[in-house]
C-alpha cells in the first residue's frame, strides 16, 4: 500500500478539522500525518492494542486509533486522530472511512494488475481464473487486446510510466513490465474498434516514447480476444509477431499478429526440416549462387505480382533484358518465375533461407 494514497486524503482532512490525523501501520509507525513532523515515528504500544482488538477503537498516548478492514480480519492500518475524547472518537471515525475506500480501490488496482500479469505469463490455473475475476470485479467478457512494446538498445525503466500515462483509465486498461526490455499494454476496447484503431495506439505510443526518453521501439499486436482466459494467447501472439517481423518483416517497427501470413507458418518449423526442403527445390544448384543482382531482380519481379513489363520498368531495363535474366535464374534452379506454381515455391525457399539465418544455420 502506498503512504501517498493516505497522506493526500489525511491532508485533505485538515481542511475540516484542526486535529492531527494520520495511519499507522502493523508496525506502529507513523506512515502518513498532517503533521508531518509525527511522520517516521513509531508507537508501538498502540500497534500492540489494535493487533489485540482490530474491530475496536483504542486510545494511546493522547490519540485515539480505529485499525483499517484487513486481510481476515487482521490489523494492517490503522487511522488517529489526536485527542481521547469524543470529537477525537468521530474525527477518527470519519477518517477511517475515508481511508477505507482509498485502501479498497488501491489494493484492487494493484490485486487487478497482478491478476492479468498471472494470466499472460500462465502463472494462473484456469479454473482460478474465473474465481479471481469474479472476486476482483473484473469484467471477463469485453475485447482486449495486447499491445507488447520492446525497447531497441538500452532500456529505460522510466518506459513503464510514460506508457502508463497514455492508458489513464487503470480500472480497465493495464500497463505492465513484463522484463528489462518488455512493456505490455492490455487494452479494453470499445464495441467497433477496428486493427486501424489498434495500430493507431500502437503508433502513438511509439511515437511518445521516441519524443519524451530517445527509445525506438518494435511493437507487436496479438488478435483482439473476447474473454480474459485468452489474454495468455494473445501475449504469445504479440511475442511472436516481433520475432517473426524481426525475420521477414524488417522495414516495420509495428506487426500484427494477423499479417504475418507465410511467415508465421515458417517461424514454427524445426530447421532440418527446412533445410530439406532447400535442397529438394535447389536439386541443380544451391541458393547460394544466385548473385545479389539476381535476388534484387527476383524480388522486384514478385513486388510487382510477376508482371514483366512493370517489373522492367521499376529497373529501367529493356523488357527483353528481364526475360533474359529470368531464363538464366531458370536454367540455374530449374524454377521459372513466370509461373505460379514455381513463383510461390521459389518466394516460400527465399523465406524458409531468411529464417534459417535468422536462427544460425548458414545451410
Amino acid at each position: 500500500m502506498s503512504s501517498r494514497i493516505f497522506q493526500s486524503i489525511v491532508l485533505q482532512i485538515k481542511e475540516c478539522s484542526d486535529r492531527a490525523v494520520g495511519v499507522i501501520d502493523e508496525q506502529g509507525t507513523v506512515v502518513a500525518c498532517n503533521e508531518l513532523s509525527c511522520i517516521g515515528e513509531k508507537w508501538a504500544v498502540a500497534a500492540a492494542l489494535l493487533a489485540a482488538n482490530p474491530d475496536a477503537s483504542v486510545v494511546s498516548g493522547g490519540y485515539t486509533f480505529k485499525a483499517l478492514p484487513g486481510v481476515n480480519g487482521q490489523f494492517d492500518y490503522a487511522a488517529f486522530a489526536k485527542g481521547e475524547d469524543e470529537q477525537a472518537a468521530l474525527v477518527c471515525s470519519m477518517a477511517t472511512i475515508a481511508l477505507k475506500g482509498a485502501k479498497s480501490y488501491y489494493e484492487e488496482k494493484h490485486d487487478k494488475a497482478s491478476f492479468v500479469k498471472n494470466i499472460l505469463t500462465d502463472n494462473i490455473l484456469l479454473g482460478d481464473i474465473y474465481v479471481r475475476a469474479k472476486e476482483l470485479h473484473f469484467a471477463s467478457e469485453v475485447s482486449r487486446v495486447v499491445i507488447l512494446i520492446r525497447q531497441l538498445g538500452e532500456a529505460d525503466i522510466s518506459a513503464v510510466d510514460v506508457v502508463s500515462n497514455l492508458f489513464p483509465d487503470h480500472q480497465s486498461d493495464f500497463v505492465l513490465s513484463m522484463s528489462e526490455s518488455d512493456v505490455a499494454v492490455i487494452k479494453q476496447l470499445n464495441d467497433g474498434a477496428e486493427n486501424k484503431d489498434i495500430q493507431k495506439m500502437a503508433k502513438n505510443v511509439q511515437e511518445t516514447l521516441l519524443h519524451e526518453l530517445g527509445i525506438k521501439t518494435v511493437v507487436g499486436i496479438g488478435t483482439v480476444v473476447s474473454h480474459v482466459r485468452d489474454l495468455a494467447r494473445a501475449y504469445k501472439e504479440a511475442q511472436v509477431a516481433i520475432e517473426v517481423g524481426k525475420v521477414f518483416d524488417t522495414e516495420r517497427s509495428i506487426i500484427n499478429y494477423e499479417n504475418l501470413g507465410i511467415g508465421r507458418l515458417i517461424y514454427q518449423l524445426p530447421t532440418t526440416l527446412c533445410e530439406m526442403f532447400l535442397q529438394e527445390v535447389f536439386k541443380k544448384n544451391p541458393i547460394d549462387a544466385l548473385d545479389q543482382e539476381t535476388l534484387f531482380t527476383i524480388n522486384k519481379f514478385f513486388e510487382n505480382n510477376l508482371n514483366v513489363s512493370e517489373t522492367a520498368r521499376k529497373l529501367f531495363v529493356h523488357r527483353n533484358t528481364l526475360v533474359y535474366r529470368l531464363e538464366k535464374i531458370k536454367k540455374l534452379t530449374g524454377l521459372d518465375l513466370r509461373e505460379f506454381d514455381d513463383a510461390i515455391t521459389f518466394k516460400v525457399a527465399l523465406m524458409v533461407k531468411k529464417y534459417l539465418i535468422s536462427r544460425g544455420v548458414e545451410s
